[in-house]
């Protein structure tokens, strides 16, 4: 059912379908990482397993709110979702190592718990972080399944931009 309703809203090829027409105008940077540079190992399960830093700027004016993505582009299973947060305020300029932002909501990921889960992976990967402007911020609250979390971002996304990595085991 989750496959027919993530298929229903062009979201089984990953983050980057959910509105073909949103640009990318949002700027997605880390201060220990960068576009194609792995992640450190704190960040994974090989570490601490805490979330990393990262910011984020450039999102268009109407922007009412905003949701950070964090998925694997290389998983056998796609979209294969480590992390969702939402309903960061659009004043937000980024998330510190290891915390969310004050008034923001956790999804639940593809391992099933809420929050972050480090990647852990046998082979090197690459993990994608989105960051989404949505036009409202989501009807959900904290703990809010994946699929309802995907489909009401995809409804509200007017903007997007990516910082994309690769973690070498």
């Amino acid at each position: 059912m989750a496959a027919s309703l993530l298929a229903g809203c062009s979201l089984l090829s990953g983050p980057t379908a959910l509105q073909a027409d949103d640009p990318q105008v949002i700027t997605v940077t880390s201060p220990e990482f960068g576009q194609g540079v792995p992640i450190p190992l704190q960040y994974t399960c090989h570490g601490e397993g805490v979330s990393p830093p990262l910011a984020w700027s450039g999102q268009p004016s109407g922007t009412r709110a905003l949701a950070l993505v964090m998925d694997d582009a290389d998983a056998p299973i796609t979209p294969y979702i480590y992390w969702i947060v939402f309903n960061i305020s659009p004043v937000t300029p980024d998330i510190q190592a290891g915390r969310t932002p004050l008034g923001s909501l956790e999804a639940v990921n593809s391992k099933g718990a809420v929050g972050y889960t480090p990647p852990c992976p046998a082979r090197s990967h690459q993990y994608r972080f989105t960051v989404y402007a949505l036009n409202a911020p989501l009807r959900l609250q904290n703990g809010a399944s994946l699929t309802a979390t995907w489909e009401a971002i995809a409804s509200h996304a007017i903007a997007r931009g990516r910082l994309q990595d690769a973690v070498n085991p």
